[in-house]
């Protein structure tokens, strides 16, 4: 199994390609709901591609015309999705699980800044179900793996 990560600190976004039941899976799982699913299918997975933000340089996630408050916490939000994607990262590691840190993939697709919509990711996929943006960015990065 092939495992993308979009990480987030109240939930991150979980693709799962190459199951043993041949189908994409899909989930959004809290912190130690993640730890549990690779715990329990540690031995089928081959790879996790993790989105690793904290890669690139200066990506200030700020608004020109926002207050210092609103800017602060957006500051505070983007430093704790890094601190869980970093927690992850140290997931696999302990449960001997191989693993890829991945720098943001480039916002190339037609969703709002440039995220890739759900119409996009229904072309792609044919999935029928929901999918939020993490799990829909968590699938970019196992895509064009088998």
């Amino acid at each position: 199994m092939i495992i993308g990560i979009d990480p987030d600190c109240v939930a991150s976004g979980v693709a799962v390609k190459n199951t043993p039941e041949s189908t994409l899976l899909l989930y959004d799982l809290d912190f130690w709901g993640l730890f549990q699913y690779l715990k329990d299918y540690k031995e089928l997975i081959t790879l996790v591609r993790i989105e690793a933000s904290w890669l690139i340089g200066g990506n200030w996630h700020t608004k020109t015309k926002g207050t210092a408050a609103l800017n602060a916490s957006i500051g505070s939000r983007t430093g704790a999705n890094h601190q869980t994607g970093k927690l992850i990262v140290d997931m696999c590691k302990f449960l001997n699980i191989p693993f890829e840190e991945v720098k943001p993939l480039k916002k190339i697709w037609k969703g709002t800044g440039g995220k890739i919509s759900k119409a996009e990711f229904v072309a792609i996929t044919n999935w029928k179900g929901a999918a939020s943006q993490e799990v829909r960015d968590a699938y970019l990065l196992i895509h064009k793996l088998n």
